[in-house]
This record gives C-alpha cells, structure tokens and sequence, in this order.
C-alpha cells in the first residue's frame, strides 16, 4: 500500500526527546490508520539520535549540509508519503494528535499550519520575548506583506502536500526555512490552512538551538527581501512625494508655516529626501526584475504587462529628458548671472534655482543607469532564465509583494 504520511524530525542531537517524539507518531499512525512513515532526517548528531531512531523503526537519512533548512527539505526530498507533517523532536509539539492536519490535507490543503496560540501555549513552553514580541510581530508582518491566512507564521508543527512544497523552489539553508514555506506558499498561490494545535515546554536539559535575536532578524531580514514593494517601494514613493511637492512648493518662494518658516534650507533637505526616495522606487523595480529572473518572486498580471512596455530605450530617452531639464535650467542660471557681469548674486535666490537643477541632473543620471541594468537583466543567459521568460511566466493566484 502507497504511504499516504511522512512525520518528518529534523535531527541534532536529540538523544533526550527523540524516542518519546518517535513513540508518539507510530502511536499516531497505528491509531489512526494512516499508512505512513516516521522519517528523521539527521543533521550530523553526535549522541547517538540515530541508533536510538533505528532501534524503534524510524527511518533515518543522513543530511550532510548543516542547517535547519537543510535538514528539513533533504528530508522532504527522501519522505515516501503523499502529505508530509513536520515538527522538532524536542517533545514540544504533540505528534500524537495530528488529525485536524490530516484532515485538512486530505480535503485539499496544500500547506496546514498549526497555530499555537489558539490550541494552547503551556507556562514556561514560550519565552516571553517570543510570546508577546517576536512571534506577534512577525506573523503580523507576514499577514501584511503576504495575506497569509495564519496567525501563527512560524509555528514549528505544520503539514503539506510533498509535491506542491517541492514545487515552491525553497532555498534556503537555516532557520528561515519555516518563513520561505509559508511566504512561497503565498506566492504561489496555494492553498493554506489553519489548525489549533499545543506547546508544551521541550523535554532537552539543554539551551534550544533557536538564538531569539539573530534568527529573529533573519526572519524579518527574509520577510523584507521577499517584498520589495514594503521595503523599497511605498517608503520610496512617500519619500520621493513629500520631497518633490516640497521642493516644487519652495521653488516658488519661502513658506510660512504658523511661526515656522521654510526657505531654501528646507528645499535642499526635500529635494534629498526626492533623490533617496526615487532611488528606493528604482530599487524595488530592479528587485523585482531580479526576482522573476531567478525565479524567486512572481509577477502580477498589471506588473507583467508594465515590464512589458518598458524598453531600455524608452528609459534612456525619459532619463535623459529630465536630465536635459536640469541642464536648461543650470544654463538658465549661468546666463542670468552673465548678465550680471558675473558678480555677486543673491544667495536664496541662487540656491533656489540650483536645487531643481541639481535635482534634475541627478534624477535623470539615476533613470539612465537604472535603464541599463534594467537592461542587463534581461540578457538571456546559458540557463535559460531570462526576464522574458518571468514575465511570460504564468500569474500566481495571489501576488503579494
């Protein structure tokens, strides 16, 4: 009979907990009638996890490369079962309630979360810092960036269909594993699913692998690269908005604000925040472009069809349209202060004449070397992962970035 459940651990010294963890899913199984596995996929332990999962008839595969998120997709990658349930052998998660999982994976669901704060987090199971910091922030941010239907963004105890994760192209090698499922999931338009499940205080003596800050940041650090429209884009467009109706509002003259005044101080600021702000815009368009490149980010349909439209000469031409406009307008100032006979010229009124310049000089010099890697990116190369080819790419059932 096909195995219809793999219940995936990964594996790093787990000498403490692992039995207990194992004897659980084979109760699972046996109870349940499901046809499946009970596979840990060892990261190079040392104490002797391995011989301990043999002797109680788990299958064991050795995973040389280190790293969570090496052990746990070289374990997807040698699971038997059509559906795959994975969490950590250190007794935290229940491996002999999986039911609710099951059922949802067989009605369907691509990818079944567990959430552990509606099934129930026992005292002393969750660091504080996690509990009402880390875990809310993150998952919060996912559900923004992403409209991931799960609250629980990186619960450790969750199942999928082997053949869709698989299909996903999951990458990377740590503890942001357990964010790229869930976002690429997203991406990709699956079907995502929530369960209640518990936590209960892990069984090892000693410290748990995590390292709350730094893979905290990695996290996050994911969640952001994952979105250039929330990393670059919206603070790039609010940025270069505020930046150039000041500047254009101060070209005019000084503004009096109650018993504030804005004069060219405030314009030289503006036009900056103008300049950093494009920049970020053209950083999310390049990500982007890279992304759908290498197959890491999809492209929505209204996306898609602007790259479409986008040519390196068309962005060479608007480039160098706005960069002649500052030209004209540093002309314009030099002419004016020849008829001056070159003396001294007012200095408000010189630097409010030079900031639109300047300004235009620059953000045409930024479009014209955005066009060309923008152009760059679209070189055909050996592999056969061209941007065309991305942006010709089917579209996702939901974009979120």
């Amino acid at each position: 009979m096909d195995c219809e459940l793999t219940i995936l651990m990964p594996c790093l010294n787990e000498a403490e907990t692992l039995a207990t963890c194992i004897r659980k899913a084979q109760g699972y199984l046996e109870r349940s009638g499901v046809v499946g596995e009970v596979l840990i996929a060892d990261n190079g332990s040392t104490d002797g996890s391995q011989q301990i999962a043999t002797d109680l008839g788990a299958r064991v595969v050795q995973i040389e490369a280190k790293g969570y998120g090496n052990a746990l997709l070289g374990g997807i990658r040698a699971a038997h079962g059509e559906f795959v349930i994975m969490g950590d052998a250190d007794d935290s998660y229940d491996f002999s309630s999986l039911d609710e999982f099951v059922a949802k994976l067989r009605d369907g669901a691509d990818l079944v979360m567990g959430n552990r704060f509606k099934g129930g987090v026992e005292p002393g199971a969750m660091p504080p810092l996690h509990k009402y910091l880390g875990n809310p922030v993150l998952s919060a941010i996912g559900v923004l960036f992403f409209k991931a239907p799960t609250r629980d963004f990186h619960c450790g105890l969750r199942g999928f269909r082997r053949s869709s994760i698989l299909g996903i192209g999951l990458h990377t090698s740590g503890m942001e594993f357990a964010s790229e499922v869930v976002v690429k999931s997203c991406l990709a338009g699956l079907r995502i699913e929530e369960v209640p499940t518990t936590l209960k205080k892990d069984g090892r003596s000693r410290p748990p692998h995590l390292r709350s800050w730094r893979d905290g940041w990695r996290h996050l650090r994911f969640l952001l690269i994952y979105s250039p429209r929330w990393l670059f884009l919206y603070p790039g467009l609010a940025l270069t908005v505020l930046g150039l109706v000041t500047t254009l509002g101060l070209l005019i003259g000084p503004i009096k604000l109650g018993s504030v005044g804005l004069d060219v101080g405030t314009m030289t600021y503006a036009a900056g925040l103008t300049a950093v702000g494009y920049q970020a815009v053209l950083f999310s368009v390049m990500v982007k472009l890279f992304g759908a490149r290498e197959d890491l980010l999809p492209m929505s349909k209204h996306y898609r069809q602007l790259v479409e439209k986008f040519t390196v000469e068309r962005g060479l031409i608007l480039g160098l349209l706005i960069f002649v406009v500052g030209f004209l307008v540093a002309v314009w100032q030099v002419v004016l202060w020849g008829g001056d006979g070159f003396g001294t010229m007012d200095a408000a009124q010189t630097v409010r004449t030079a900031i639109p310049a300047v300004l235009g000089l620059l953000l045409g010099f930024q479009t014209i070397m955005f066009s060309m890697f923008a152009g760059v990116l679209s070189i055909p190369t050996t592999d056969g992962l061209t941007a065309a080819k991305a942006v010709n790419a089917p579209e996702p059932a939901r974009s979120a970035q």
